[in-house]
């Protein structure tokens, strides 16, 4: 007797590449990452995208991170050299929404020291104070 099992394609959860948009608000600059940031083309991605948003004048940055659903060692690396790398620049980059799986990683190994975390984007927003004015 020859046994058959056929295998829902839904069940294999293909490694997609990391994907964005963003939209700014005042003077920062959201980011929404979707997908895994992890050691690869995640990590690649996600430097360049940090890369290119800095060398575009944009320092304060917020990652809305509702739809990362995993993130490893890489990807915390890499969380870790664009918050160095806002802040040299004068800026700041925050971190929002974290998934579940995001969080007990970044609670784990102790990175939520770095980063400051928000829930919702009005409280991040207006984490990073007001624009500067014109010098009086």
């Amino acid at each position: 007797m020859l046994l058959l099992t056929a295998v829902a394609p839904w069940r294999y959860r293909r490694s997609m590449a990391l994907e964005h948009f963003d939209w700014e608000v005042g003077d920062v600059l959201v980011l929404n990452l979707t997908g895994p940031i992890t050691l690869g083309p995640g990590t690649r991605e996600f430097r360049q995208l940090i890369t290119d948003t800095l060398e575009s004048g944009k320092k304060n940055i917020l990652l809305n991170m509702a739809e990362v659903y995993y993130i490893d060692s890489s990807g915390l690396g890499e969380l870790v050299a664009a918050y160095t790398a806002a802040t040299r620049r004068g800026g700041k980059l925050k971190l929002m929404k974290l998934t579940q799986r995001v969080q007990d990683v970044v609670q784990l190994t102790k990175v939520y020291r770095i980063f400051e975390v928000f829930n919702d984007e009005a409280s991040a927003i207006s984490s990073f104070g007001p624009e500067p004015g014109p010098p009086a």
